[in-house]
């Protein structure tokens, strides 16, 4: 049997009557939040990276044969001249080949003279003549390749400065791609960074940088970079980046850093907490509610985000605005 009209039309008063208490109670309910102001300040953008402390002008020492160490005349921390002898190579072998050289060479000028002077006295051919001249010739040549090949041996400095680095001992065996020592100048130091692929669009050469490390705890140190490699890691996915101290401090070769590139700097930015920015909006409260407020970002960082646009310096937003937090809702201001 249906029931009367009259009976649905008090069915929908009575919805209608609680929908309109759960929505008094839901505007009657209060959430405690927290306010603070936007205020005016620095913007900074910082571009992170690691690098290393190494000499402006780091120097590989290798040799150019293989052979047996026979000793090593520095150690780490000695200061080298260029042309020092650092490490002699076993020349046994070499000296002998020398030597012999040299005594052709001996033969085949005493050759030479006889012929020349056969040759003015007309004893002997030009032919015979030019012979013995080029044969001594010959002779000099393979003496000098002998002797330089000897002075090879002989492991010098390529530069002025100081072994960084020494990774060799008496004995062991000297090649072509083995490095045996690092010199540089640690009064001339670099510092090398390491770059995401994702950042190497915002650093510029002559941007200032701020560096840190734990042997200075709390300490920031100064510089600006100074080159940004033309091309970069594929496998690492990484540019590398160098920098200068633009400060008088000495920091050991070898040493690794934090760095933060200053890659954009606002000095009258608007700034609110960086918890009370999400997804293009903040939540300010007028009359006792909780508004939504449209906004544009700017810089962000770790503690604070700028507005570039949509809130004023002094206004008050909520700082992590709770997830279920409706436009519209009331809230009360914790003290």
């Amino acid at each position: 049997m249906k029931k009367p009209l009259r009976f649905w039309l008090i069915v929908l008063i009575l919805v209608a009557v609680a929908a309109a208490g759960g929505v008094w109670l839901w505007r009657a309910q209060r959430t405690e939040v927290t306010l603070a102001r936007a205020r005016i300040g620095p913007a900074v953008e910082l571009v992170y990276a690691t690098g290393y402390v190494e000499a402006q002008q780091p120097v590989s020492v290798q040799s150019r044969l293989t052979a047996p160490v026979d000793k090593v005349l520095v150690k780490e921390g000695d200061r080298v001249v260029r042309g020092q002898p650092l490490i002699l190579l076993v020349d046994d072998e070499q000296r002998a080949a020398t030597a012999q050289a040299a005594a052709q060479r001996r033969a085949a000028e005493q050759t030479e003279a006889r012929t020349v002077t056969l040759f003015k006295q007309g004893w002997v051919t030009r032919s015979a003549r030019d012979q013995a001249v080029a044969n001594a010739d010959a002779a000099r040549a393979a003496e000098a390749t002998a002797s330089a090949r000897q002075n090879q041996l002989i492991i010098r400095a390529e530069i002025n400065g100081v072994v960084t680095k020494r990774d060799i001992e008496p004995g062991e065996l000297a090649t072509p791609t083995r490095v045996l020592a690092l010199l540089g100048d640690p009064a001339q130091i670099r510092v090398t960074a390491t770059i995401d692929e994702r950042d190497i669009a915002r650093v510029r050469v002559g941007e200032p940088a701020l560096m840190s490390s734990d042997a200075w705890p709390g300490q920031t140190i100064p510089a600006r970079v100074t080159e940004l490699t033309p091309s970069g890691d594929p496998t690492q996915r990484a540019f590398r980046v160098r920098l200068e101290p633009t400060s008088a401090i000495t920091l050991p070769l070898g040493i690794s850093l934090e760095i933060n590139i200053i890659s954009r700097r606002e000095e009258k930015a608007v700034l609110v907490p960086a918890s009370a920015y999400g997804d293009g909006h903040v939540w300010v409260v007028a009359a006792g509610q909780a508004r939504r407020r449209a906004v544009k970002p700017g810089i962000g960082g770790t503690d604070t985000m700028q507005i570039v646009s949509g809130l004023r310096a002094g206004e008050a937003v909520i700082v992590a605005p709770p997830a279920d937090l409706a436009d519209g809702q009331r809230v009360t201001v914790k003290s």
